[in-house]
């Protein structure tokens, strides 16, 4: 996986940033047992399908899946157990309080080690139309073929 900066990504969720319109990023902690960081160094995870819902005044990411340390004891952890999110008290009553309000999701986006340790970046997204998601792969897609054309210009001259 990449590294750039002291930080290896281990997953991303691609499909979200086409679901879902990001409003706003944070980057949390999270809790895990035994070997499940080493599961994680070995880029053993899936963000797909995975969601984060608050309990209470806290917040917890549901469906992430880190596949069982091959090396590990019998008592390894299930592998899509609910884990506990790490962030200020602030931010995560903020965040509650535009989930309520507004509807939004709190979707994972991605999962990394930053200095040693295991982050996920949520963002506070809203769901897209059918149709809008069509318009923004139409977007990209034009965006690309523009690029393409001006490297293409840039060649030949």
């Amino acid at each position: 996986m990449p590294k750039k900066d002291g930080v290896k990504v281990v997953a991303t969720n691609r499909q979200a940033r086409r679901d879902y319109e990001i409003l706003d990023v944070l980057e949390c902690g999270i809790v895990l047992r035994g070997s499940e960081v080493k599961s994680l160094r070995d880029a053993k995870a899936q963000l797909k399908d995975s969601y984060a819902r608050f309990d209470g005044r806290e917040l917890f990411v549901i469906g992430l899946h880190i596949s069982p340390y091959s090396h590990a004891s019998h008592d390894a952890p299930p592998a899509e157990r609910p884990r506990k999110l790490l962030a200020h008290h602030d931010e995560l009553e903020r965040w509650k309080a535009r989930v309520d309000q507004d509807r939004l999701t709190v979707v994972p986006l991605s999962l990394y080690f930053k200095d040693g340790r295991c982050k996920l970046e949520v963002g506070l997204g809203r769901g897209r139309k059918h149709y809008d998601k069509r318009q923004v792969i139409a977007e990209r897609d034009a965006n690309r073929e523009a690029a393409r054309a001006m490297a293409r210009g840039r060649r030949s001259e």
